[in-house]
C-alpha cells in the first residue's frame, strides 16, 4: 500500500497518475491526511500526558520522604487522572489508526509514468511482436477438439469429479503438462532463479501482505474452518517468505521460482472465451519472484521480460508483447508487460504471462525492508512473472503444431516429454 508520508509529499502526482488507473483519488486522500493528522495530535497528547505522569511520578517520592503527604496524595490522584485519559486516548489512537489502514489498503498502487492512459485491454500498447503466425488448414481443429481426438485432456471428467474448469490430463496430456513444467523450473533454475516449494494454501496476513486482500477477495477460494485461502499464483506465498523481514543490501537482487497449481474462481467469467483451457478454475504455472533494490529494480523488469520471452522462442511459438494500460493494470502493479502467443486454429492472442513491478507497494504491505548503503532501513521493491502459466501455452502448443494425424511437439522439449509427436 501507498505510505501517508508519500501520499502528503507527491499529492497532486499521485492523483494525477492514479487517474491513469481510472481511480479518483481527491476525495480518499483528504480523508486520510485528515485522518493521519488527527492520528499525530492523540500520539502527541498520548506523548505529552506520559511525558507529565513520569515527572509527577517521580516528584511523588520526593514529596513523601519529604513528609509533605496532603501533596503526594494530590499528585498521586492526578496520576491516576492522566492514567484514565491515556486509556481513552489510546482507544480513539487505535480506532484512528485502523480506520487509516483499512483507508490505505483499498488504494491501488500508484501507476509508472511510462504506463498508457485507456479504459480495457483494448487500450493495451503493443510493443513488439515476434515469429511466424502458423498458417493451418481449413480442417484445423481448436484445442479442446484436439484434446478429445487424441484423448489426453478430458474436460467432462473433469467436470463429473469437481465442477467446469478443473480439466483432467491423460496419457501424453499429462506426461506434456509435467514435461512443460520441469522444462521451465530448470530454464529458471539455470537463469539464477533459487526454487522453492510453496504451500497452496496462506492465512489473511499473506493476502493482504501481497494485495489479493481486499481487492480480489471474491475471486479467491477460501476454507471457512481453518481460514486459509488456495492461492491463485505462487507469488503469495513465495513473496510472504519475506513479510516482516529485513535483508541486506548486499543479498539483492534476491530471485525465487516456484511451481503451483493456481486455484481461482473467474466468477463473471463466461462466452467463448472461456472454451478449454482458455479459463480455467485450476491449472499449474511456473512463477518468478524478485526482491530488489528500488533503483535497480526497472532493469530487473526489463530482465525479466526477457527472459520470458526467451521461453516462447525456445517453444517455437510466435508470440508479442504488450505494455498495459492504465485501465487494464492490476491493482497492485505499477508496470506490467502481457506476454501473448497467437493460437492458429482460434485465431487468437492469448495471455500467458504477465511480468510486474509493484515497486514498494507490496513491500510496505509486508513490511519488508532492507538495509541500505547508510545503515538505514527502507523498502525493497517487488517484482514477478508468469514463466509460464501452462493452460494457454498448451493451448497453442497443440493448435500450431497439429499435422493431419498427428500434434508435434517442439525440438527443445522433446528431452522433457520422451516423444516427438502426440497422435
Amino acid at each position: 500500500m501507498l505510505t501517508v508520508n508519500n501520499i502528503r509529499q507527491n499529492l497532486e502526482e499521485y492523483i494525477k497518475l492514479l487517474a491513469v488507473k481510472n481511480y479518483d483519488a481527491n476525495k480518499i486522500f483528504k480523508e486520510i491526511l485528515s485522518l493521519d493528522n488527527k492520528r499525530k495530535n492523540i500520539q502527541k497528547e498520548l506523548d505529552d500526558i506520559l511525558a507529565e505522569s513520569n515527572k509527577i511520578s517521580k516528584e511523588i517520592g520526593m514529596l513523601y520522604k519529604s513528609g509533605k503527604i496532603e501533596q503526594a496524595g494530590k499528585a498521586k490522584f492526578k496520576t491516576g487522572e492522566f492514567k484514565e485519559r491515556s486509556k481513552v486516548l489510546n482507544e480513539t489512537l487505535n480506532s484512528v489508526s485502523n480506520e487509516l489502514v483499512n483507508k490505505l489498503l483499498v488504494i491501488p498502487n500508484v501507476p509508472h509514468i511510462s504506463v498508457p492512459k485507456g479504459k480495457s485491454e483494448t487500450d493495451n500498447e503493443i510493443v513488439l511482436s515476434k515469429g511466424e503466425i502458423p498458417l493451418l488448414s481449413k480442417t484445423a481443429l481448436p484445442h479442446w477438439e484436439l484434446a478429445s481426438k487424441y484423448d489426453i485432456i478430458d474436460f467432462e471428467l473433469g467436470n463429473k469429479i469437481t465442477g467446469a474448469g478443473f480439466p483432467v490430463y491423460k496419457g501424453k496430456g499429462a506426461r506434456l503438462q509435467r514435461a512443460l513444467i520441469n522444462f521451465f523450473l530448470d530454464r529458471a533454475t539455470a537463469a539464477g532463479y533459487r526454487e522453492i516449494q510453496p504451500p497452496y494454501m496462506v492465512n489473511e496476513a499473506s493476502g493482504y501482505g501481497t494485495g489479493q486482500l481486499p481487492d480480489k477477495d471474491s475471486q479467491m477460494y477460501f476454507t471457512n474452518e481453518d481460514g486459509y485461502y488456495l492461492i491463485p499464483t505462487a507469488e503469495v506465498p513465495v513473496t510472504n517468505i519475506y513479510r516482516n523481514t529485513i535483508v541486506e543490501m548486499n543479498d539483492l537482487p534476491i530471485r525465487n521460482t516456484a511451481y503451483s497449481a493456481c486455484f481461482r474462481r473467474e466468477a463473471g467469467s463466461y462466452g467463448k472465451d472461456v472454451r478449454g483451457l482458455n479459463r480455467l478454475h485450476q491449472f499449474d504455472k511456473v512463477e518468478i519472484v524478485v526482491i530488489e533494490h528500488p533503483e535497480k529494480s526497472y532493469i530487473r523488469l526489463e530482465e525479466m521480460s526477457t527472459y520470458v520471452q526467451s521461453l516462447l522462442v525456445d517453444l517455437e511459438l510466435p508470440y508479442r508483447v504488450l505494455r498495459l494500460c492504465g485501465g487494464d493494470l492490476s491493482f497492485t502493479s505499477a508496470l506490467t508487460y502481457d506476454m501473448e502467443v497467437f493460437s492458429a486454429a482460434q485465431k487468437r492472442w492469448l495471455e500467458v504471462s504477465s511480468v510486474s513491478n509493484f515497486e514498494s507497494y507490496q513491500a510496505n504491505r509486508l513490511k519488508l525492508r532492507f538495509n541500505d548503503e547508510n545503515g538505514k532501513k527502507a523498502l525493497a521493491h517487488t517484482l514477478n512473472g508468469s514463466a509460464l502459466a501452462l493452460p494457454r501455452i498448451v493451448a497453442a502448443l497443440l493448435e500450431n503444431n497439429q499435422e493431419e494425424n498427428r500434434i508435434r511437439i517442439p525440438k527443445l522439449l522433446v528431452p522433457y516429454t520422451g516423444f516427438e509427436f502426440i497422435d
